[in-house]
């Protein structure tokens, strides 16, 4: 019985240690992953980026 509790309050605190790191790391990660998520996308292109208008939705109303 000993080792069970053991090994529950062992994955108890490598849960409670993952969500720790989340949470302090959120950004750092967050970045991360939509840069896997980028270079596995086979659609992206980065070049793509670099072809894109300065101001895509440009204000009429600011230029007579």
């Amino acid at each position: 019985m000993a080792a069970i509790t053991s090994a529950v309050i062992a994955i108890a605190g490598v849960i409670l240690g993952w969500i720790a790191i989340e949470i302090a790391c959120k950004p750092c990660l967050e970045k991360g992953r939509e840069a896997i998520d980028r270079s596995l996308n086979p659609d992206y292109d980065p070049d793509d980026d670099l072809q894109a208008p300065l101001n895509p939705n440009p204000d009429p109303q600011s230029h007579p």
